[in-house]
Parts: C-alpha cells; structure tokens; sequence
C-alpha cells in the first residue's frame, strides 16, 4: 500500500512527515539531555486512508497486480514462477482489504465498543484468498484480470498454503465463528499460536498414517503482518516470595517472547476486517556469541530451539513427560501472551487515555469479554487473576469478581478423560504462582459448596479443583468455576452436560449453565465451496440467505417443481464429476461419479466409530461375492481423516479401512459395485472438494459421546443426506428437517445408559448376527492383511470386550438396517433429491450467524449489527493536500 500510495500521489506528500522526523532525530543526536520539543495535538497529521486508491475496476487489479509482481516479488513475467503469480495477486486483494482493516481498528477504538476477544488453541482456516475475494465483493473484478493477464484463479488459488493452524472440529468452527463476527460487525478479536508446522502432513504409505512436517510457512505468508512493537514476555519456572510489603511476589523465571502475528478476517459485504492474533514463541536470547566463540556451536543457539519449540507443532505428543510440560508450556504461552495483550489494550483504549488517571478496572468486564474454546486456555483465569493481583494492585475478592464476569468456557466433550488434568508436580514447578492462586481459587470454591453442602464430603472431593488423591489439577473444572457462563454445542450435549460430568456444578450454579448449537458460516461453506449450488439458489430466494440462512426455508415451496429437482440433480453430479477427476490426478482412484458417494470424513477416534463404518464395508463386499447379481446400488465409500500420531488403536484403524480398500478393488467380482477410497491429509481445502459431492452423510458415533459435530451440518447444507445416530446435533438436524428426511438408527442414550447399567456383552451381538461373525473372524484370520494374519488382533480383542465402551456391535445390525433404507431411497432418484431439497431448506439454523447472536446476547452482552463501515472511497480527497487531514483532536492510538 505504501508503494501504491508513493506512486499515485508523488514524493512530496510525504515531505512534511519526512522534515520533522529529521528534526526529530536531529534534536534527539544533539544532547542525550535535550528533549524534542512538545508537540500540539493540531500540528499532528496523518495520511488519510481515504486517499489510497482501490481496487475499482479490471485495468486497476492488473495494474496493482503487475505493481505487486515488480517490486514485492521483484520479477518480471519472464521469470515469475506460478507462485510468484499467487502472491502477486494474493498482496492485491490484499490492498483491498488493508483500508478498510485500518477503519475498522479506527472505528472500534472511536466508538470504545466492548470488544470480545476468542481464545482457541487451534484455527483451521482455510485458503484465504477465495473468503477475502468473496466477503470483499472483487472475484468478478479479479477472475477477470487474470484470465486477460492469461492466468486461471482457481489454479492460482489451490498454490496457497493451507495455514496449518488447526486439526478437527474445534479449529474449524472457531474460524466460522471469526467469520460471522466479522459479518455481524463485532468488535472481535481471535488469539491463537503460530505453528510452525501445524500438526502434521499426513501421508498414507501402504496404508499406514506416515506423519511429516506441514510446512505451510517455507513460502512468506502474504496475509500475515508482524507486530514486534506488541511483544510480550511470557515466564515459567522459578519460584514465589513475600516482598517487604508481604506480597507475593514471583520471581527467578525463565522468559520466552511472544511475538504476534495479525491476520485480517473480512466481513462479508459490510467493510469489517477483524483481527485474528497468532503468538510466536522467540528466545530472550537468541545467540550465546560467547559460547559460539568458545567453540560450543550446539549450546549457542540451544535456548533458542527451547523457547521456539513451545510454538513449533500443534499437540505434541503427550504420551511421555516431556509432551506433557511443552503442551502445558503452548497452553500456558497462549493464555499468558493474549490476556497481557487484552489488558493492555483496555489501558490504551479511549476511555482510559486522559492523563494523570489510574486506570480503573471495575469497567474491564464491560469492555472485554473472553470465550474460552474448551479447556485449553482455562488458564485464563488465574492469568487475569495474576496479573490483576499482581501487577494492577487489585485485592484478591476484587480480581475474582472482575475474572468471573469476563471469561465465559465453551464445553466441547463430554469424555472425562478430555478435561485436562495435570500432575501437581509438574504444574506446580512450571508455573508456581498459578498454582498458588489455583489453591486460593479452590478453597473459595469449596467453602461455598460446603456452605451449601454442609454434611457432603463426597461431593466436595467429587468438586475441588485440585484432586490431591489423584495429584492433578483439573482445567475443566477450574473453567467452570472461573467463569460467569458456561454452554454445551448442541442441545442434547447441553442437557448431559448438567446431568453427567458437571452435574455438581450444575445444582451450585444452575444459572451458568445454558446452551449455544455450533453452526457453520454459508460464505466458506456454500457459497465458495459450492458455487453453482449457490448460484441455484439464489436464482430461486434471492441473495439474503448469505447473511440469513433461514430463508433457506424458502426453497421448500419448490421442492415438487420438476425443474428446480432436475437442477439439483445436475448439480449434484457435476460437483461428483470434479471430485472424481480430483481423485484419479491426485490419488490415481478411479471413482464413479454415477455412484453413490458415501463419505465419512472427520478425526480418526474410536469414538467416531469409523470402525463400525469398516465393518459395514466389509458386509457389503462378502454380499456381493455371495450374491454378485444382486441389484445392489453402486457405491463409493469415502474416508478422510487424522490420527494422532501417539494414537495407536486409530493409526491401526486407518491402515484396515485402506487393506479392505485394497481387497474391494483388487477383487474382479467387484467390479465398479463397491469402491473404498481413503483420502490422506483431509483438511479444509479437501473438504470444500468433498462436501459438495456427497449424497450420504455418515454421523454414527454412539448416542452421549459426540458434542455436536459439524460436519453434518456442511454436507445437510450442500444437500447430503444424513444416517446417523440420535447424537450431539444430529437430535437437531433430525427435529429440523423431520425423521422422514434423515435416516437414523440405533440406541439412544438413554438405552445407552440402561446396557452400560445392565452390563454390555459385546460377544452376545457377535455370536447372534452371522454377518457381523464373518467380517470380525475375516479380520482376525487375515483376510484383508494376508501378508501378517494377526495384524488387527488387537482390534478384534478390542471389539469383543465387554468392556468396549463405544459398543459398535450393539448398533451394527440397525446400522445395516439404516443402510437398506438409504439403498432403497436412493433408486429413486427424484424422491431422494426431494428430500435433498428439503435438508437444505433446513439448514438455516445451522449458521455460525445465529450462533454468535446467541452467543453476543446470552454471553458476551454485545451486540450484532447490519450497519456498514463507510467504504475506504467514501468522501475521497480531490486533490493531494485534502489528504492530510486533522485528527480531533489527535491521539496516537495503539490499540491494535
């Protein structure tokens, strides 16, 4: 921007700002005892925003494009590479954005909104390049410069990294939740890590999960700015003491730096761009010279690899003690460096500005409000209490009121093993001072229990915070207690929630608790993964379903129009054609697009139970080989997903699922009836391919363990049908939509309940169900692993336990029974898509839009707005000199 500003407006603007920086210098080199003079607020100006060109027609993106090639990339078309064309243009829409970046930081700080600031371990993204085009309204205007300059924006789009930042469900639903802040014009702020390799890249090698680094950053990240002024120190280790006035005081620790890194997150259509705020982890000290001269090369630069270690992978394995210290230690860095940055900006914020004032803190939970996403950041709350205590002087009762009042936790499991815990030892010499106010925060806590609870000593031993039988620290927990609300993300979560694992808590503070069904944002799902869909529909409703999915509704007054089905239909297969030739170019699959695409594609956990899914794979082939002129519908079972590396049993999960794979399709019988394909390294650009190409939607985890899910709510909204069980949103989806419209089986979690009481015998189904019998025996006799027959032993034993809490045999025979349903459906091609049709119509209250309302009224008291930022190019300067305008009066703002 500054180029294309010095380049359209001439040296000479510049020359005033230019002079009394000299003279600042000047004065400044003369005497170390001089001081520059004062300056007048009236003597401030600045280069108004107003005055940068924008993007506004073709001939200015190719002319900002070949700008950006020149001198940002430094090459001419000659030499540039594909890449170098995908940064060119990824820094011109970036130009777009940037103005309007700026307005709305100036707009937030002007207006002193309560800002709401969203703390979440991971992010999973996506390309930014398509989501800024199309909230910026300048894909048109892009598309078409490109293809004059000779250039495709769709291959320019898939050379951008994915910004490895995120892995599931979690990641991927905090940046819908960015997104749909940014559109309903809250003043909102995402904090996260900048991993430097993300989880992992994951490579299926004969059908093994192979992990290898995810480079995502080894090209420069056109999106991202550095913010080295706001570097925070972040410590750990040493110990606590009394200073002279009796404080505590926490002292002898080891710093490590967090340097933030700004990305921009565009509201669609309204001039918004949010912030989201990535911390990096830098040494104190780089470079030991000393040692390096000494010879010691290795111990020079050692406290650098330490402290960067902290951001270089996200969830290092945890399966031995020094995983366990360095995810504290990323958690911890976090919270540490975003709660710092919070409290900061809240001093630097307008209301606080007038000189010779204390800034008063009885305001800060009126100003900020903090979400925590899930336990991983539930250090919030004795980071805020510490620094409050600490560092702003706050008594004790003072600080935990204004902590209460700030921070509220999103639940996302209902597994107690998920919580978090961690060793006291460990905990306590990593970062002694939060123990000692994590003591302090319990014995409050159980004084009011016991203040209620008199005579309950279970239930106090059941509620403390610190478990000093087990010797762990519970995050969950601390999060309940520290925060003023509490939600589950689907209803039915919500409900178990206060019935299971924070039933005592739930009977302290029945008020906390409420709930807030996750959603998805229509922009990335929709409207750019699913362009042609998208096109159809507005065709029919019109354009306000973007910003307002319920209108969705609308479409079913056409769900019996001939036309709108046979439109849908072409649809449909067209996306199942793109998805097919994907497929052969990069994983040389040949799949039929006139088949069924069945698709499961999430997170590889028992819990998921991609493993019942196998066992009905494996059903249907030994079908087929028993009957092979069976009029069976064609099929193409998709599979996607990660494992965690330290995760065994799903490791060895992902490598049946492909040996079966490889039997259906080495097999002549088979022929094109039945094909099994596993994606590797799923994510978000591989689902925006998959999604819109799916006609069943497979949502089979056992009723009571699965929160929400969201992945159900894409494919419904790309009209996929769904077989799933009554579980997390799926309860929903089936209320919205009606039990006509969705295909769903097995025990709900009340019978789920009454089989774990009545005690579960998984060998009971074996023994009773011959097909059941004669996939787990193929299993455990080799079939599909010839070449070692014991190689799945350990999951048949695990099958057949008693104690096998995700009782996939308990549901397989009504998951076979769902499947001839869909089966039978499906050869009716008009009915299905009616019921197609109707999903989508359904999916309304699917939208991350209308979870954040819900969340900014219930929780954050903030609220949403359909008012749009005045453009960049509104009431633009006409002549150079109007581009210098006054501030009212000025103040240097430093709230980024």
């Amino acid at each position: 921007m500054d180029q294309e500003k010095s380049k359209s407006n001439g040296s000479n603007k510049d020359a005033p700002v230019e002079n009394k920086k000299k003279q600042e210098n000047s004065s400044d080199s003369t005497s170390s005892k001089k001081h520059a003079p004062a300056l007048k607020e009236n003597n401030y100006k600045q280069i108004s925003i107003r005055g940068i060109p924008l993007l506004e027609n073709v001939e200015e993106v190719k002319k900002v494009f070949n700008r950006h090639l020149h001198f940002t990339i430094v090459k001419d078309r000659d030499v540039a590479t594909d890449h170098d064309y995908y940064e060119s243009i990824a820094y011109t829409v970036r130009d777009h954005l940037v103005s309007r970046w700026i307005r709305t930081n100036q707009y937030h700080f002007e207006t002193d909104q309560k800002r709401v600031y969203y703390l979440s371990l991971e992010y999973h993204m996506g390309r930014a390049l398509s989501n800024c085009m199309i909230n910026l309204g300048i894909e048109n205007s892009v598309d078409e410069a490109l293809y004059e300059m000779g250039l495709n924006i769709e291959e320019l789009e898939e050379l951008e990294s994915e910004a490895a930042l995120g892995n599931g469900g979690l990641g991927r639903l905090a940046a819908c939740y960015l997104d749909s802040m940014a559109t309903l014009g809250l003043s909102a702020y995402g904090y996260g890590l900048r991993y430097d390799y993300g989880i992992f890249a994951q490579k299926i090698e004969d059908g093994y999960q192979k992990e290898y680094p995810e480079n995502w950053l080894r090209y420069a990240c056109p999106w991202e700015i550095s913010r080295p002024e706001f570097l925070v120190p972040v410590q750990y280790y040493g110990k606590v003491i009394d200073d002279k006035d009796g404080k505590k005081k926490w002292v002898e620790y080891i710093t490590v730096h967090a340097m933030p890194y700004d990305s921009p997150i565009p509201g669609y259509n309204n001039n918004v761009v949010n912030t989201l705020r990535l911390w990096s982890a830098k040494a104190s000290e780089k470079f030991n010279f000393a040692l390096f001269n000494s010879g010691d090369y290795i111990r020079a630069v050692s406290e650098q690899s330490s402290s960067e270690d902290i951001t270089r992978v996200l969830y290092p394995n945890d399966d031995f003690d020094e995983g366990k210290i360095l995810r504290l230690k990323q958690e911890y860095f976090l919270v540490s460096a975003s709660v710092q940055d919070i409290i900061a900006r809240y001093k630097r914020s307008k209301i606080n500005l007038k000189a010779d004032q204390k800034v008063d803190f009885t305001n800060f939970p009126d100003k900020a409000a903090i979400q925590l996403n899930d336990t991983h950041p539930a250090l919030s709350v004795v980071e805020l209490m510490r620094l409050l205590i600490d560092v702003e002087n706050l008594d004790w009762d003072q600080a935990f009121d204004i902590t209460k009042r700030t921070i509220a936790f999103t639940n996302h499991t209902l597994l107690p093993e998920a919580l978090e815990k961690w060793p006291i030892d460990m905990f306590q010499k990593l970062l002694p001072r939060h123990f000692q106010l994590i003591t302090d925060i319990n014995a409050h806590h159980l004084d009011i229990v016991q203040k209620k609870w008199p005579e309950d000593k279970e239930r106090m031993k059941r509620m403390t915070i610190i478990d000093d039988e087990a010797k762990k620290v519970n995050m969950g927990y601390l999060s309940v207690v520290g925060s003023h609300a509490v939600n589950g993300v689907a209803q039915m979560h919500s409900d178990l929630l206060k019935s299971t694992i924070m039933k005592d808590f739930y009977e302290l503070n029945p008020e906390k608790f409420q709930n807030k069904t996750n959603g998805i944002t229509p922009r990335r799902w929709l409207l750019i993964c699913n362009p042609d869909l998208a096109d159809l529909i507005t065709t029919k409703i019109g354009e306000g379903w973007i910003t307002d999915l319920s209108q969705l509704k609308q479409l079913r007054d056409y769900v019996d129009d001939e036309q709108f089905i046979r439109d849908i239909q072409r649809v449909k297969f067209e996306n199942k054609e793109r998805l097919s030739k994907f497929v052969k170019k990069n994983f040389n699959v040949n799949i039929n697009p006139n088949s069924m695409f069945d698709v499961q594609v999430k997170r590889i956990h028992e819990y998921k139970r991609q493993l019942l899914n196998c066992l009905r794979v494996i059903t249907f082939y030994n079908r087929i080989k028993a009957n092979p002129n069976h009029d069976a519908i064609q099929r193409t079972i998709i599979f996607g997903g990660k494992a965690a590396p330290g995760y065994k049993t799903a490791k060895l999960i992902i490598k049946l699922i492909c040996n079966v794979a490889r039997t259906v399709s080495e097999d002549p019988v088979i022929g094109d009836r039945l094909r099994v394909v596993f994606l590797e390294n799923y994510g978000v650009s591989l689902a925006e391919k998959i999604i819109p190409a799916v006609d069943l939607s497979e949502q089979i985890s056992l009723a009571g363990l699965e929160a929400s899910g969201t992945s159900n709510m894409k494919m419904m909204l790309n009209g996929g049908l769904t077989i799933g069980t009554m579980d997390g949103a799926n309860v929903e989806i089936c209320e919205e939509v009606g039990k006509d419209n969705i295909f769903t089986f097995g025990l709900t979690y009340k019978e789920v309940d009454e089989l774990r009481e009545k005690g579960y015998n998984a060998k009971d189904y074996y023994e009773h169900n011959a097909e059941l019998k004669q996939a787990i025996e193929q299993i455990r006799d080799g079939v599909f692993s010839p070449e070692d027959p014991n190689l799945f032993s350990d999951i048949v034993k695990s099958l057949l336990e008693s104690d096998e809490k995700f009782m996939l045999l308990a549901d397989y025979e009504a998951y076979m029974k769902a499947h001839e349903r869909v089966e039978q459906l499906y050869k009716d091609g008009t009915e299905w898509t009616k019921k197609c049709i109707l999903n989508i119509a359904a999916a309304g209250k699917f939208s991350s839009d209308r979870a954040i309302r819900e969340y900014a009224k219930d929780i954050w008291n903030v609220t949403p707005t359909d008012k749009k930022l005045p453009s960049p190019d509104v009431g633009r300067p006409q002549n150079e000199d109007d581009s210098l305008e006054n501030t009212r009066p000025h103040v240097r703002r430093q709230d980024y």
